[in-house]
């Protein structure tokens, strides 16, 4: 009888022990594999930063496991690059416009050189070759479903891998899903937040200098019909977080209107600012001259401000629309509110 009471007791002590082992272990953190729901959520039920992984993450092309934190991003457009370096992420493939041998953008700044220094150009952004992205080991692949559908499969067996519906008007809530991959769903809260205050305020510098809110149209002179965009698109998106106004074509969604030659007035605003896609050929320059040199083109009553194609229209991202701020903020003369 006392030989099995001993034996509960035993077995009592060493169960508590290993509970209170247990419980000193949750509570240093020092772990990231899997916790309990509610330890890996903050309050509003959203997964908290440095939540465990594995972490299953949902996406335009279904639902994919990523096992552990990821730190080899192949990102597959330059938005996800964009995402990827804002949270503090490691890149090491991405893809191009045109030149294979391009570099990354210059307004990604000092963190290109801290989170992507050792990054290696996969191919194009049209045509991304399965066989650089597989020779990099990536954990993580990043791309959308408008761009690499038909790759999906092929990248999905190389690495997770995680598609956005779409890229332009879409690029915060693309951010978010980008920190969901990466388990900085907070971080990805942040710069977001942190670009719309600094956004409201160079609007509300820019009214308050003018006395008015001025009406903004952004031309952009392709090889084809000359873009007014609307709305629904990534620079659309930034000057409505701007506030300002835009001329009644520009108005709406449908990503951009096209304006011929005989139609240069509906791109009339208080300021127009102007951009030419840098395509290798020239067409897009050889559109704008032409565009330029009709008389209609002379007759518009607003200012012309020529910008960089590359922030206003390829960046796709929060680090470009932060520039695209910085040309607003010095346009108009007024202070660029960064932090």
């Amino acid at each position: 009888m006392r030989a099995r009471w001993l034996s509960r007791f035993s077995r009592t002590i060493g169960a508590v022990a290993v509970t209170a082992g247990l419980l000193a272990t949750a509570a240093c953190g020092g772990s990231d594999k899997d916790t309990s729901a509610k330890d890996a959520t903050d309050d509003k039920g959203s997964a908290a930063v440095g939540a465990a992984f594995p972490r299953t993450v949902e996406h335009a092309m279904g639902k994919t496991e990523i096992k552990k934190a990821p730190k080899r991003v192949v990102a597959l457009d330059m938005t996800f690059v964009d995402a990827t370096l804002a949270l503090k992420s490691q890149i090491v493939g991405y893809t191009t416009f045109s030149s294979p041998d391009e570099k990354l953008p210059a307004y990604f700044g000092d963190d290109a050189g801290t989170y992507a220094g050792k990054a290696k150009p996969v191919g194009t952004l049209e045509e991304p070759s399965l066989e650089k992205i597989m020779a990099l080991k990536p954990d993580l692949i990043l791309s959308a479903k408008v761009r690499h559908e038909k790759l999906y499969k092929q990248l999905s067996g190389i690495a997770p891998t995680v598609f956005t519906e779409d890229t332009g008007a879409t690029w915060k809530d693309n951010l978010k899903l980008v920190g969901k991959a990466l388990g900085k769903e907070k971080e990805a809260d942040e710069k977001i937040a942190a670009y719309d205050k600094r956004a409201k305020t160079v609007g509300d510098e820019v009214r308050k200098k003018k006395g008015a809110n001025p009406s903004v149209s952004v031309v952009r002179f392709v090889d084809g019909p000359t873009r007014l965009y609307k709305e629904d698109t990534y620079i659309g998106v930034i000057v409505k977080d701007l506030g300002l106004g835009k001329p009644e074509d520009a108005k709406g969604t449908g990503f951009n209107a096209d304006i011929s030659e005989e139609q240069i007035k509906k791109v009339d605003a208080d300021d127009i600012f102007v951009t030419a896609y840098p395509d290798p050929k020239g067409a897009s320059a050889k559109s704008r001259e032409k565009f330029e040199a009709n008389p209609l083109w002379k007759q518009l009553k607003g200012q012309v401000h020529e910008v960089d194609d590359t922030t206003w229209m390829l960046a796709v991202g929060v680090y470009g629309a932060n520039a695209v701020l910085d040309d607003v903020a010095k346009t108009y003369g007024v202070d660029a509110a960064k932090a």
